[in-house]
């Protein structure tokens, strides 16, 4: 049974195009409501139990999907026209922009990725002994706790909760499965009259916790502590935050299902090599330090990821990748987004990328300002952060004049700017720009009176990986372009080598981890494909010579496809057998050093093995005079005369 729509033009307030809609997206509109959320509720529940529906009114979600069980019927989908399209100054020419979210909203969803988390409720809580004791008598109530405080006093032995004195060394964990150290740890003894004895301070205490209470006002214990599961910091001095975190703290107890936002391919990381270092970029950039260097791939423990998708957005190789959802899927919106609104008849359309708090000021600007312009089309993402400059090229490509990324507070701005600045020189000019802005009306603003730049090439299908798409969104917006520069830190790019100080001794080759690097089993040389290069700065950092720098930029020839001799000599003939190995001028650089000058080469015969392949070396030297392979003069094979003569002897 195919998928009908509902609309519904919300007590007249906007007018959208029932025709329009099905002729581009072949989606049957079961009608146009006034009231579907008031007067006609009991029409839309008719329409709901007549098949599967999706429903063109996000903001109502709630309600319809309580009527959905009244009626017995599966939650229909939703699809948000009226604040994204329908309340704007240019509503009327906004028909195209309906027909694609709607296009947009019927694009299948993969299935959310998630690992399940236990909490028994174990709370800990730190902090002055005041406030710590306070929240512990509210919450002993529902939860099993602990106080922890740095001011050992008078306990009583009654109460609900334990208490033991001590300062937090070490914190590492997240919700379910904290584990600390403390150190100055000391327990009270009870028993006997008048003030708590406490037990000798010892350092080195370890505990486990599920959910860790920190009232103690200091620094957070975690990077991006917000975003940190099960860790809730409050503010002693204000009851009211302190209750918050309370409350919060009652609800964590149960299974709780963590989705997983990244995906990590250890084989294609080029973190390091043989302990030479080479990307780091995750690891610098991971806001809650879930990523850590597990040797030659970094390890990401998924229980404390956050999601904000930096590390993907940055990561050269592929070998981390954003799962929630998958790249492709993002492609595919684009895609569907852009070629709908042309198909529709539209012209030009600019692309706003948000958020949920970016949502929230596109619905503000709608209900109380002039909304968004017809040509704008929003994109909600999960991870700002995580949408790079592959995701930002693809799309131009696909149709997209511009780019414009609505960033929330907590966004993670370096980010964000540097893939900007990598999409725009790839792109070939400003097309990609940060709307820094918290005011729903100063979004409006900014976007109608932006430029509204014309379409000047022929869109494109954006699929494969983000390198395969970057490079075909490079060739689509700059034809005629063969070399790129690019910013420093970008993945793509060239190897050069000093050939002078290269001694050809090939250890960039045996550790480039994307084989950009490559030799020759037949001659003496270093060859480079440079598509494949990831710019990981592996090669240069394990070059004994120094004899190697990066490049940063984008070839957009068919030679980035193939290999190229970026060093070579002329190689050396086995002055015994003519095999060559090696390079004449190593040969002759060693000859120079040892032959006479060394004991070991002091005759010419000596020294000449210099100038010998393996196999000839071995030969001369088993067959000189002071053959190092020989033993003492072997000993006369013994019989059984030799035995008996010796008995006779004595």
């Amino acid at each position: 049974m195919s998928t009908k729509l509902i609309l519904c033009d919300c007590l007249g307030s906007q007018s959208p195009d029932a025709d329009v809609i099905s002729r581009v997206t072949g989606l049957e509109c079961a009608g146009t409501l006034s009231d579907a959320c008031g007067k006609q509720i009991d029409h839309t529940a008719r329409l709901m139990q007549d098949g599967d529906v999706m429903i063109a009114c996000q903001q109502m979600a709630r309600l319809f999907s309580d009527l959905a069980d009244e009626v017995n019927v599966p939650t229909p989908a939703f699809v948000d026209l009226r604040d994204r399209a329908g309340w704007s100054e240019e509503a009327t020419a906004a028909q195209p922009k309906t027909a694609a979210l709607v296009a947009e909203a019927l694009l299948p969803r993969p299935a959310e990725k998630t690992l399940d988390i236990s909490s028994e409720g174990l709370c800990l809580i730190t902090g002055p002994a005041e406030a710590a004791l306070a929240a512990a008598a509210e919450l002993s109530a529902t939860l099993p706790v602990t106080v922890l405080t740095d001011t050992p006093g008078t306990v009583d032995p009654a109460a609900s909760f334990d208490v033991v004195a001590g300062s937090i060394g070490r914190a590492t964990g997240s919700l379910g499965r904290f584990s600390l150290r403390i150190d100055a740890f000391r327990q009270p003894v009870h028993g006997g009259r008048g003030d708590t004895v406490w037990t000798e301070p010892r350092d080195g205490a370890m505990t486990e916790c599920d959910i860790l209470l920190d009232l103690s006002g200091d620094a957070p214990r975690f990077s991006a502590h917000e975003k940190r599961d099960g860790y809730l910091r409050a503010d002693p001095r204000n009851p009211a935050d302190v209750s918050r975190a309370l409350l919060e703290a009652a609800q964590l107890t149960g299974t709780f299902e963590k989705p997983l936002y990244v995906r990590l391919e250890a084989s294609l990381c080029a973190h390091s090599r043989a302990e030479k270092p080479a990307c780091s970029k995750c690891l610098n950039v991971c806001p809650t330090g879930a990523i850590t260097s597990a040797g030659e791939h970094v390890a990401i423990d998924p229980l404390i990821c956050a999601g904000c998708g930096a590390c993907s957005a940055l990561c050269p190789s592929g070998a981390i990748t954003y799962d929630a959802p998958p790249v492709a899927t993002v492609f595919s919106r684009l895609n569907t987004l852009a070629s709908t609104f042309r198909k529709a008849g539209g012209t030009d359309p600019r692309l706003l990328v948000h958020d949920a708090h970016g949502g929230e000021m596109i619905s503000l600007a709608a209900r109380w300002g002039r909304g968004l312009p017809a040509d704008v089309i929003p994109l909600e993402v999960n991870a700002l952060a995580g949408f790079g400059h592959a995701e930002m090229l693809a799309a131009l490509a696909c149709g997209f004049t511009s780019v414009s990324i609505l960033p929330a507070p907590k966004t993670e701005r370096a980010v964000v700017q540097s893939e900007m600045d990598l999409a725009n020189a790839v792109s070939g000019g400003h097309r990609v720009r940060l709307l820094d802005l918290n005011d729903p009306d100063a979004l409006s603003d900014a976007l109608y009176n932006a430029e509204r730049p014309a379409l000047s090439h022929d869109p494109v299908l954006p699929m494969g990986t983000r390198r395969q798409v970057t490079r075909l969104a490079a060739k689509t917006l700059q034809p005629d372009a063969e070399l790129l520069a690019l910013p420093a830190e970008a993945p793509y790019g060239a190897v050069l080598v000093d050939t002078d100080a290269c001694t050809l001794c090939l250890a960039c080759v045996s550790l480039c981890p994307s084989g950009a690097l490559g030799d020759n089993a037949d001659l003496p040389q270093l060859r480079f494909q440079e598509d494949a290069c990831l710019q990981c700065g592996l090669c240069s950092n394990v070059c004994p010579e120094k004899a190697i720098t990066l490049e940063p930029r984008l070839n957009l020839t068919d030679e980035a496809f193939s290999q190229k001799v970026l060093h070579e000599e002329e190689p050396f003939a086995c002055v015994e057998c003519g095999t060559l190995f090696g390079t004449k001028s190593t040969v002759e650089r060693i000859m120079e050093k040892l032959a006479g000058n060394h004991h070991m080469f002091a005759t010419t015969d000596a020294a000449r093995m210099i100038q010998m392949c393996d196999n000839c070396r071995i030969q001369a030297q088993f067959h000189s005079e002071n053959n190092p392979f020989s033993g003492g003069e072997k000993p006369k094979v013994r019989t059984t005369d030799d035995y008996l003569s010796k008995r006779r002897d004595h």
